[in-house]
């Protein structure tokens, strides 16, 4: 039976290579991008063309730049009809330039294009693009350059353009009352309508409604067909993204998550990889589910209505991913109207509005394989939250708590490796004595265990059982965006980020080497200089990881510590050294 000092260089190789595949898998995840192609110089029969119903698509699709702010840059709407002209849209460039739309509400600073009714820019007020410049916000839609190309498109198929007809899509021009919307003080709800009309019977109100303090929103589409023939009409919602390339990189928080399109398919969530041949042609019927643009902390997710199937595509062009959804085709008789409903979430990922705005959104917080142990893990650092109002303070004591939970099964490892630490100078003699004879020492070295009733694996196997735990936590550190720029004390105010000063991993290297003291040590001398020195290793590994993640680990180091000395001390007094 193998020896316990024998065993832990394994476990140190595990954790090890657990940093090492983390890494590995950042890299995997944000691979280097092909050379841009813009979306203006693709021919119309693009990929982009394919669906069904067969959603419009042309090269001037894309709304004009706009500024940090969301206003429009001045002179680039001209400027995206020049070039759009350029590719022979001539149909396009002579319809009149659209005008934008603010949109405030207490969570979201948003731009809406009445060309199509597309959402063309997002700041959300709340959360500081860096945590030294407040007035810089995190801004997901945008078109203030190609690299940076956000959408949400939008509308309704009605098979107008097979014909010759303009109908209500992402490429109509609405109109709308106001060019200014704001959430006053004392109300709960914005209301934000543009309408468009055929001229000929057909129109169609399209109504934003939004809630304050949500970042999900509800998308009203209202059909009125005057007309004297029945209308069928398709409901369409897309998001077009351009994937750039992410330099992946470990001093960079914004690599650890993945980034990139996701789909919940009303069972099973999933990642599609625009790089694989597979995920760049999925295409599949889904009910009850979503598709959403993914990157850390943030999404934004289409939820179409949950009782009918809807078409889900993803279409790669160049670098431009487009995740689009079409709902089934409705008929509206002549005289009479319709409503269709969808909802959008745009923002940060909170559990508490995800688990509201759609079918298992709140899997967006990706857990991982560790999803069961660290949905509740998070609610005890919530609940604990509350309390304290810290997330430094909540990280210390659910660490605290989780100790107190694996207290038993820790202080058996514990009262193993203490009663190794008591025959090592036994076991050292045993070794000398046999130096030249292994099978003989093997003998022995069982009879010492036996008779000083010690078993190796004892201290082994709680150790394999709390490490998923222990995973989860990470995991749950890492991806909860609630802990994003949040305050320690002193020189720690951002827990999201790493340790300017460095103070964390200096701690953590001295406690790990106490903890390495206060167990047997490894009777190989060379076995005993690699232990000596894995505390620095680890401090240089993870010095650059999140400063909330370093303090749970000397949390738990330290905690460690004062459980170990103290089993040390009773079973000391409990088993004398013998000669």
């Amino acid at each position: 039976m193998p020896s316990l000092e024998n065993l832990r260089p394994f476990f140190w190789a595990a954790l090890v290579s657990l940093l090492f595949m983390n890494y590995t898998a950042w890299q995997e995840d944000h691979p280097a991008a092909p050379t841009p192609v813009a979306v203006a110089n693709a021919p119309a029969t693009d990929t982009f063309a394919q669906s069904v119903p067969t959603v419009p698509t042309a090269p001037a699709t894309l709304p004009a730049p706009t500024t940090p702010a969301g206003a429009p840059a001045p002179g680039a709407e001209a400027a995206a009809l020049t070039a759009a002209a350029a590719t022979g849209a001539a149909a396009v460039v002579a319809e009149p330039a659209p005008t934008f739309i603010r949109v405030k509400t207490d969570v979201l600073d948003l731009t809406v294009s009445t060309r199509g009714g597309d959402l063309v820019g997002l700041d959300l007020p709340e959360y500081p693009l860096h945590k030294k410049d407040q007035d810089v916000k995190v801004r997901l839609f945008d078109t203030t350059s190609d690299n940076t190309r956000y959408v949400h498109q939008g509308g309704l198929v009605t098979g107008g353009a097979a014909v010759g007809k303009t109908e209500p899509s992402h490429l109509a021009l609405f109109t709308a009352q106001s060019s200014n919307y704001a959430l006053a003080d004392g109300e709960n709800e914005l209301r934000v309508p543009l309408t468009w009309t055929d001229g000929a019977g057909l129109t169609v109100m399209r109504t934003y409604v939004f809630k304050r303090g949500q970042y999900a929103i509800t998308v009203e589409s209202e059909v009125q067909n005057a007309s004297n023939a029945a209308l069928n009409v398709a409901p369409y919602s897309q998001i077009l993204r351009r994937a750039a390339p992410v330099e992946s990189s470990m001093f960079n928080p914004e690599t650890y998550a993945y980034r990139g399109p996701a789909v919940y398919d009303g069972n099973k969530y999933s990642k599609l990889n625009v790089d694989d041949d597979e995920s760049r042609t999925f295409q599949k019927q889904i009910k009850g589910g979503w598709f959403a643009a993914m990157q850390h902390y943030f999404v934004t997710a289409i939820v179409p209505p949950g009782d009918e199937a809807w078409t889900y595509a993803l279409k790669i062009n160049g670098d431009d991913a487009l995740l689009q959804t079409t709902g089934p085709s409705r008929s509206v008789a002549a005289g009479t109207s319709a409503k269709l409903y969808q909802k959008l979430y745009m923002g940060p990922k909170l559990q508490d509005q995800l688990v509201t705005a759609g079918p298992r959104l709140d899997l967006s917080v990706d857990y991982g394989m560790l999803t069961l142990i660290a949905e509740p893990l998070f609610w005890v650092l919530k609940q604990v939250h509350k309390v304290v109002t810290n997330w430094g303070l909540t990280i210390i004591l659910v660490t605290l708590l989780i100790k107190l939970v694996f207290y038993k099964l820790s202080e058996t490892s514990g009262r193993s490796m203490a009663r190794m630490r008591n025959i090592q100078p036994r076991m050292k003699a045993l070794q000398e004595r046999y130096a030249d004879n292994r099978e003989e020492l093997g003998k022995q070295m069982m009879e010492l265990y036996k008779r000083e009733k010690v078993n190796p694996i004892a201290g082994c196997l709680p150790m394999l059982v709390q490490i998923p735990f222990f995973i989860a936590f990470y995991w749950v550190l890492m991806e909860s965006v609630e802990m994003r720029q949040a305050p320690f004390y002193g020189w720690l105010n951002d827990l999201s980020s790493m340790d300017p000063y460095y103070i964390l991993p200096v701690v953590m290297a001295g406690a790990m080497f106490l903890q390495f003291k206060l167990n047997p040590a490894p009777a190989d001398p060379i076995q005993a200089k690699v232990f000596a020195f894995m505390p620095l290793v680890m401090a240089v590994t993870m010095a650059w990881f999140p400063s909330g993640l370093l303090l749970y680990w000397i949390t738990n180091t330290g905690l460690s510590i004062l459980q170990q000395w103290h089993i040390n001390r009773v079973v000391a007094r409990e088993t004398p050294t013998k000669a």
